[in-house]
């Protein structure tokens, strides 16, 4: 007999969204990953052909997750009328923070999909769409700056380069963000905005202070 649950389900619509919210919701209550999308659909009373008109598999709707994540910040930065006046460092700087606000929300499933994981950051495979489009903002963020001291800082090496030094960078703080146990994430936010100093400093090509600064308090965080 069916429950009321799966009754309701199913005359909500398929869609992008309803698989992504309904997916990480099964893995944090069951603190498991569905086996395969059979068990999936079955779990939230889903047609398994329905699934497959917007996902080929499990791991491209975790891939989802990711880009959606990215993609919301984006927008929600784009919303602030004043953003189209906002330096490199400011936008990059909105940027983590919005994203570090949205990875709160959603803490627990993060936390699960990278525990006893010691290299998923490494390898990154869920991540792999998230990273094309944090790159392409970079890029996109490097080709309409006015600041022609960045610029020329910039002109020996490759945008694509750069671009793909601020993802290791984001990489960094978001293991940062996974370990981090203070209050409010405080530590988080202070690493986000040393790193993002650092990063735009080394781009300027006056990295020296920026950088020490960063040392340190990477330095001390590792002794406690």
């Amino acid at each position: 007999m069916e429950s009321t649950t799966q009754k309701r389900r199913k005359k909500d619509p398929v869609d992008d969204q309803r698989l992504i919210a309904l997916y990480m919701d099964s893995v944090v209550s069951n603190n498991m990953e569905p086996k395969n999308v059979y068990l999936f659909c079955k779990e939230n009373a889903i047609q398994e052909s329905d699934f497959y008109i917007h996902f080929g598999s499990i791991r491209a709707l975790k891939e989802a997750i990711w880009i959606q994540f990215f993609d919301h910040a984006v927008a929600t930065m784009q919303m602030d009328q004043a953003y189209a006046t906002y330096s490199n460092r400011d936008k990059l700087l909105t940027l983590y923070f919005t994203l570090f606000e949205l990875f709160t929300l959603n803490r627990s499933y993060i936390l699960f999909q990278f525990e006893g994981h010691q290299n998923a950051l490494k390898n990154g495979s869920t991540l792999k769409g998230m990273r094309s489009r944090f790159k392409e903002f970079i890029e996109t963020m490097l080709d309409s700056t006015t600041d022609t001291t960045c610029e020329n800082s910039w002109t020996k090496v490759s945008k694509p380069v750069l671009a793909e030094g601020y993802w290791v960078n984001f990489l960094m703080v978001l293991k940062f963000w996974i370990e981090d146990t203070s209050k409010g994430f405080e530590k988080t936010d202070v690493l986000i905005e040393k790193s993002i100093n650092t990063a735009m400093d080394l781009t300027h090509s006056q990295p020296l202070e920026r950088l020490l600064d960063l040392g340190k308090f990477l330095w001390k965080e590792n002794r406690n």
